[in-house]
């Protein structure tokens, strides 16, 4: 039997809205089944299992995503350029796939073994040229010396987290999803010059 591309694309999608909507825990398969408006045999036989479908729909999101922000840290740029940009492609990225936070956030929440397994979320942490770079600069004088561990999870939650707590902001601020846009485009230009003002080497 061969496979069809709408039938995993229907099962796709509404697996992505019922892990958002109940989490990943909390979702069957048969509620997957039922959303997709097939049976259980045709899901399994697409997927074999909710796990592998998980996988699925979060290795597509990051493989899209994720290519773009690894080739800036691993590029020639300056430190303090490299960060700037960095910190913009990511929130656009965020802004343009709002799935992304919580699918990470559903992750972090499981298993340390099963996080391992993912061998995709690895893609969204720091790579090696941009950690030398940081203890080189360090070394230089150019910046103060710094951890490379901790900038890059500072940069991180920086960026993400008011992506995470998106209702909080609008709720508290009374904010329209225009008015959130603005508040995230503000961080394009704050989130950087933090984390510059931070690794500045003292007078």
């Amino acid at each position: 039997m061969a496979k069809n591309r709408n039938t995993e694309q229907k099962i796709f999608d509404a697996a992505t809205e019922l892990f958002l909507e109940k989490g990943v825990d909390r979702t069957s398969v048969r509620d997957i089944a039922n959303k997709a408006g097939i049976n259980l045999a045709l899901m399994n036989y697409y997927f074999r299992s909710k796990e592998n479908l998980f996988d699925t729909i979060f290795s597509s999101l990051v493989k899209k995503n994720s290519e773009d922000l690894i080739r800036i840290l691993n590029s020639d740029l300056e430190l303090y350029d490299k960060i700037r940009q960095y910190v913009h492609v990511y929130i656009d990225m965020l802004s343009d796939n709002p799935l992304l936070v919580s699918f990470v956030m559903a992750i972090l929440h499981r298993s340390r073994e099963r996080i391992t397994e993912m061998k995709a979320i690895t893609s969204l942490y720091s790579t090696e040229a941009f950690t030398k770079q940081i203890i080189e600069e360090g070394k230089k004088g150019s910046i103060r010396r710094t951890d490379p561990t901790q900038l890059f999870v500072d940069m991180l939650s920086l960026i993400a987290f008011p992506f995470a707590i998106k209702t909080l902001i609008r709720d508290k601020n009374s904010f329209s999803e225009e008015e959130f846009q603005a508040f995230i485009e503000e961080r394009k230009r704050r989130v950087p010059k933090m984390l510059i003002d931070s690794m500045r080497p003292c007078s």
